[in-house]
């Protein structure tokens, strides 16, 4: 005889470990978790180097823009795409390639995931790795998903694609209709480090409009404060992040563990 609230009670707890695989790893989006539990998920580097990281382009409004001025201040930086953007916009992704800068993967489209589909995960990913080879002549090392937010079916499928997952250690929150670069600048202030990979948005698609206005205005200062500090400024590639095959660079003892105090 079939016992059907023992059956009710399996499915029940199927599902609910079903969702706990899934969602779990999400909470390394908590700063503390992760630069506990995974210092090179959390970007941290060379103590002397700070990775500059933009997200959600290529975008022909705003991407043009943040070239030319990094451009104006000598310095490159990596560029998180995403495949969808990419496969629209392939000049100005040659464009980035061709200034210097590094592409890197966020995903196919910009969504969240709370339903699990580790096969979709793994399918647009394996995509945009292709669109960012293809373009870039090079496959790309690096991932970081929208939100931030690393599911278990994300990181899997990041593992497949030879791709190392990396959110940030600082951030502007710059997506927002009452960012400014004073505002992108106090909150960087709070966070940024010698060894930081900091976050920015080239572009405003997945945030307020014309968004993107802060961080450009932001970026003069954010990078002559990193100078004074004796700080280098590049792209993730040259950042030394722990647990990556390249090699960490002794730290800068003056700029480790130092905030930057801004004009």
């Amino acid at each position: 005889m079939v016992n059907a609230p023992l059956l009710r009670r399996t499915a029940a707890g199927t599902v609910l470990a079903a969702a706990a695989w899934h969602i779990g790893p999400a909470a390394t989006w908590l700063p503390a978790v992760r630069r506990t539990l995974g210092p090179a998920l959390d970007g941290q580097g060379d103590h002397g180097h700070v990775a500059l990281t933009f997200d959600d382009g290529p975008d022909p409004r705003s991407t043009p823009l943040f070239l030319r001025e990094l451009d104006r201040l000598s310095v490159r930086a990596t560029f998180f795409v995403l495949g969808s953007a990419l496969e629209r916009h392939r000049a100005l992704g040659r464009e980035i390639v061709t200034e210097g800068h590094e592409l890197a993967v966020h995903g196919w489209h910009h969504e969240r995931p709370w339903a699990p589909r580790p096969r979709r995960d793994a399918q647009e990913l394996r995509r945009t790795v292709e669109a960012v080879r293809r373009l870039a002549g090079r496959r790309p090392l690096w991932y970081r998903p929208p939100y931030g937010i690393l599911t278990a079916g994300r990181w899997a499928a990041a593992r497949r694609a030879g791709l190392q997952p990396v959110l940030w250690s600082a951030w502007g929150r710059d997506w927002t209709a009452r960012a400014s670069p004073d505002t992108v600048l106090a909150e960087l202030n709070r966070t940024l480090r010698g060894g930081a990979t900091v976050l920015l948005h080239d572009s405003d698609s997945t945030g307020a409009r014309g968004a993107w206005r802060a961080p450009l205005g932001a970026l003069p200062d954010l990078i002559a404060a990193c100078r004074e500090h004796g700080l280098a400024v590049g792209p993730l590639a040259e950042h030394g992040v722990r647990g990556h095959r390249g090699p960490v660079r002794p730290p800068v003892a003056r700029a480790a563990g130092m905030p930057l105090l801004w004009r």
